[in-house]
């Protein structure tokens, strides 16, 4: 099977770091860990990437991961697997008061 993305869906406070971009997208022909593809998405924009992850490449608290709609810190974190046709959320964590 080619030709398979997982998308990387962007929210809008974040998008002027990955040059504007809605969503990008990671070429996959076989699952791989939500980690493997941070790491391909977010290369080109390394800013992007430390809003996003910690030093230690692990998903900030203020941050919620959703792969195919399912939390990934109540998963399995970085190691999450993604598919070739998964959709990953990034939605940052509003607070206020």
């Amino acid at each position: 099977m080619t030709g398979m993305s997982a998308r990387v869906v962007i929210p809008g406070v974040l998008r002027d770091l990955a040059g504007g971009a809605h969503e990008l997208t990671v070429d996959l022909t076989e699952p791989v860990s939500l980690g493997e593809v941070l790491d391909g998405a977010f290369e080109p924009w390394p800013i992007l990437n430390s809003r996003i992850r910690d030093e230690r490449g692990d998903i900030r608290r203020h941050v919620n991961v959703f792969v195919d709609g399912a939390d990934a810190k109540r998963a399995q974190g970085v190691q999450t697997p993604v598919g070739p046709a998964s959709t990953v959320h990034v939605i940052n964590a509003v607070s206020g008061g």
